[in-house]
Parts: C-alpha cells; structure tokens; sequence
C-alpha cells in the first residue's frame, strides 16, 4: 500500500473558496455556507482509500462529538472517477449514507478545490479558525491500517479543543499520511513541495 504524505499548506493560508455538489442531495454546498462557524475544518477524502476506511467510523464519531460544539465540517473528494469508479458521486452518495456521514461530502469534479488546498493524500485535513486562516493541517491520529494504534482523532482534537476554546494551536504537527489523490490524466499539479 503506497503511502503519501500530507504537503503540509503553510499555517496562516486563508482558506479557499468552494461551491461544489452534494451528491447524496444533489444540492450544491458553498464555502460562503459555514461563515458564522467558529471553526471549519475541510477534509479531503475518497471512499476506496484503505487510509480512510481505516478511520471512517473515528470520523463520523468525531463530526457528531464536534459539530454540537459548532465546528463545521465538509469532506471533499477529488479523485478521478474514470479510473477509480468507486469514487463516482453515485458512490459517494452510498458511502454517506452507510457511513452515517453528519457532514457534506462534496465532489470535487475539476479537481480544482483540492488543488487549491494543496492536497495531496486522502485523508488530508485543514482546520481553519473564525478568520479562516489555517491552523492546523495534518494527521487525524497516530492510527494506519496494519498498526495496533486505536483510532481517536487525538491530534485532530487536540487542535479542536484549542481553536474553539480561543488558544492557540501547537504548531508541531505531524503530516497527514494516506493514498495520493487520483488526478485525472495529465491534470497532476506541479510538484507542491
């Protein structure tokens, strides 16, 4: 299993816009939609990705121990769904659905909304505080497949916790690690590093 690694966005970026489908509702989910959050957290995930089947049941108990304390939550899913069928937004929508999802789960068609986070691996998480600047970009917890780590969301949390109690942030953060995000032939971004 090919393991990538988070680009690690510099802290302080402001988050960028989005307006994407929600093909569980066929509604279209904006950036614009979460401005009175304290906090947004953007995720970039896929439904095959081992990494993310991994924590799937972490994230939906973290999305409903959270999204009470007011933090918006949206996942993102860029991959090229020619060559990876499983990740259609026909599929996307069955997977929000098993999975109980308490978030949007958009598609990212162009691909252009993940390129423009930088990221790189599903799963890839940025945490933005009320100003939308990015305070935390990095692994949800310590926990891979094949490894006896629990899954928790610790570190997630962690930074959590933080933004919406007004501290700050630990800038030590540790690289989200997963499967590269499947971009379309010939549309690969430049080399982030």
């Amino acid at each position: 299993m090919a393991q990538t690694a988070s680009t690690m966005l510099p802290l302080g970026t402001p988050a960028p816009s989005f307006s994407l489908l929600e093909p569980a509702t066929g509604k279209t989910v904006s950036f614009s939609d979460f401005q009175s959050a304290p906090a947004l957290l953007v995720m970039v995930i896929c439904n095959h990705c081992p990494f993310v089947k991994h924590i799937r049941q972490g994230l939906v108990q973290f999305a409903r121990d959270y999204q009470v304390k007011g933090l918006a939550i949206v996942a993102i899913s860029a991959n090229d769904v020619v060559n990876y069928p499983a990740d259609s937004p026909a599929k996307m929508a069955e997977e929000a659905k098993t999975s109980g999802y308490p978030f949007p789960y958009l598609y990212d068609e162009s691909q252009s909304v993940a390129k423009a986070y930088r990221a790189a691996c599903t799963p890839d998480f940025f945490l933005f505080d009320a100003d939308r600047k990015l305070i935390y970009r990095g692994q949800f917890d310590s926990s891979r497949p094949g490894n006896t780590i629990p899954v928790t969301g610790a570190d997630l949390r962690v930074a959590v916790d933080a933004v919406l109690a007004g501290r700050p942030v630990t800038a030590d953060q540790k690289p989200s690690i997963g499967c590269n995000i499947k971009w379309k032939a010939g549309s690969e971004p430049d080399d982030y590093r």
